[in-house]
């Protein structure tokens, strides 16, 4: 059963990102390095991560090898590392935490990358993956039908940076969540 105690334990078994890469072959580094390195924030996105005051976990649930995971998981880190004492990620292979990713299934399928947003306490907040609205729309813009991006080549660099955006948007809507919530804000005092 998903509770706070789950989620804490499989956070707590998460690798960050750079030790999660580091169970990819060479040619799997490369790739999510090249997306890593066109997924630049501008100085706006800086300054608005930079604003967040409340403890948010993301837990990813990955595959190394998966080319949507290599298409928008570096872009989560890149808006992470912006603001570390706040934003604290980890990744769980999916198939090494088969028990967190079948209670987690989006259209009955165990699709990565699927994102889990918690609070400081590990409750949860919120679930999006495993593609966010960008990227739908550029997939189905070159094709119609059932297919995973091989994230051999890096992806268009609008493309990134909607998908970033979205991104952001979704880890700044569950930023707010933690910030108005009563709960918090009693323990925190503010």
């Amino acid at each position: 059963m998903l509770n706070t105690t789950t989620l804490c334990e499989k956070f707590t078994a998460g690798k960050t990102y750079d030790d999660y890469l580091k169970t990819g072959t060479d040619e799997q580094r490369r790739r999510w390095a090249q997306v890593y390195e066109l997924g630049n924030l501008s100085n706006q996105q800086r300054s608005l991560i930079q604003t967040f005051v409340r403890d948010i976990r993301i837990l990813i649930i990955s595959g190394i090898w998966c080319g949507d995971c290599v298409q928008q998981v570096p872009l989560i880190w890149r808006i992470a590392e912006e603001n570390i004492p706040k934003i604290h990620l980890r990744i769980v292979d999916r198939d090494e935490h088969k028990d967190l990713s079948d209670q987690l299934k989006i259209c009955s399928g165990n699709r990565v990358p699927t994102v889990v947003f918690l609070a400081e306490d590990y409750e949860f907040c919120g679930l999006a993956g495993d593609r966010p609205l960008s990227r739908y729309r550029s997939i189905a813009k070159k094709q119609l039908g059932a297919a995973c991006a091989t994230g051999i080549n890096a992806p268009d660099l609008t493309e990134v940076q909607n998908t970033q955006q979205d991104w952001l948007d979704e880890i700044e809507r569950v930023q707010l969540m933690l910030r108005l919530s009563a709960r918090l804000r009693l323990k925190h005092g503010d």
